[in-house]
């Protein structure tokens, strides 16, 4: 019998998009014009401070750096899409993150994602230009390649509260910096899987609200 090939990864979109999305859909019924119209009256009028010339009309800070992305054609970071483009893209920088000797990293890259898909319904994997982010209600874990390893990335709060008697797991000192992201891991091999099921678990279990 021939083996069946796994399911293709699927991804979701990321929460940036969600949001981007609905307040540009309620852009015109809080402040009296849709992005575009906003975007024309910048370029009509062309004040001398954009942003504060938005404010006087009502905008918010994130309501006019919207506005000011549209007039200025800016594409403020990877993430400023609709999410029919947000998941049109997807796919291409997972690919480019494992292009050439780091394809060897794709299996596993691929089985973190799995474990993560396994821990529950609400587990979201939004990749970006650099890693791939897994969701939950926040970013409780994140996977980055280099030339012969992977980083996961855990959100696992302070390192005191933490108990790692294999001495593998890293702090990365983002609880001092108030990142998310407080410990790593590096992955190898099928083998070091094993060591990272357990914690990938755990950060998302902490991940409550």
């Amino acid at each position: 019998m021939t083996e069946s090939a796994p399911p293709p990864v699927t991804y979701d979109v990321h929460p940036s998009i969600a949001y981007v999305a609905a307040m540009v859909s309620n852009l015109k019924e809080k402040t009296g014009k849709s992005l575009d119209e906003w975007s024309d009256l910048i370029h009509s009028e062309q004040p001398l401070d954009p942003k504060a010339w938005l404010a006087s009309r009502g905008l918010g800070t994130q309501q006019a750096g919207l506005v000011l992305r549209r007039a200025t054609a800016a594409r403020g970071h990877a993430f400023a899409d609709t999410p029919a483009g947000y998941l049109a893209s997807a796919p291409g920088y997972v690919e480019a993150q494992y292009g050439g000797r780091r394809a060897l990293l794709r299996p596993l890259f691929e089985r973190l994602t799995t474990l993560a898909r396994s821990l529950g319904p609400d587990v979201k994997v939004c990749p970006c230009e650099t890693m791939v982010a897994f969701y939950r209600h926040h970013v409780f874990a994140q996977v980055k390649p280099f030339a012969s390893r992977l980083d996961l990335g855990l959100a696992l709060s302070d390192p005191a509260t933490v108990e790692d008697p294999s001495g593998r797991l890293k702090d990365t000192g983002g609880f001092k910096k108030r990142d998310r992201i407080t410990h790593k891991l590096e992955i190898t091999s099928e083998a070091e899987l094993g060591t990272a099921s357990p914690w990938l678990k755990v950060a998302y279990e902490r991940d409550r609200h």
